[in-house]
């Protein structure tokens, strides 16, 4: 079967978001072009890397000699988007993978989500196996945008429940927290 593929090329709009309050929260990765709107559900974690690593990416290129593809340092002004989820907000998938690359013909971060896959497959002779997801999700944004993005993802991730200074598990509320200190700290 075929993967069906949620392509956006410019989208109008790619954030990470949350539904619901801290401690119960939801994370979706949501595109919208036009009237297309694809919400993927993704855990805390997976959005914290997302932010970094494009954060990685996009330093490495921009240390290349003569920066060419002029990355910017920081998200640049007026690209920051600071509203919720559009709505409805409908999971098309749970994300299980993705993959993040880099388009220099068109100067685009790529970012692929799959969902996460409930496979009994037969392995081939040398161990491996092979299954197309059933769907992805591909954004191609521009390096400002992408600036943006891993800016936005990481207020979204922070603004959560504050973590123990010790244990670093999340706190409901520091009064209400009980954590075994290591032996470093006895």
């Amino acid at each position: 079967m075929a993967t069906i593929v949620h392509g956006f090329d410019w989208p109008d709009r790619f954030v990470v978001g949350t539904v619901g309050s801290p401690g119960a929260r939801t994370f979706y990765l949501q595109a919208r072009a036009g009237r297309e709107l694809v919400s993927v559900a993704v855990e805390k974690e997976q959005s914290a890397v997302l932010a970094d690593r494009l954060d990685e990416v996009l330093d490495e290129l921009m240390a290349e000699d003569g920066n060419p593809f002029s990355i910017p340092a920081s998200a640049p002004d007026g690209l920051a988007d600071h509203e919720p989820l559009d709505q409805p907000v409908e999971e098309q998938f749970r994300v299980g993978a993705m993959g993040l690359g880099w388009d220099p013909s068109t100067a685009q971060i790529v970012i692929e989500a799959f969902p996460v896959l409930d496979v009994e497959a037969e392995a081939d002779a040398e161990g491996v196996v092979e299954v197309d997801p059933p769907e992805a999700l591909v954004v191609r944004i521009p390096v400002g945008s992408a600036r943006a993005f891993a800016q936005r993802t990481r207020e979204v991730v922070s603004a959560g429940r504050p973590a123990c200074p010790i244990c670093e598990v999340p706190m409901d509320s520091p009064d209400d927290h009980v954590c075994e200190l290591p032996d470093e700290f006895r």
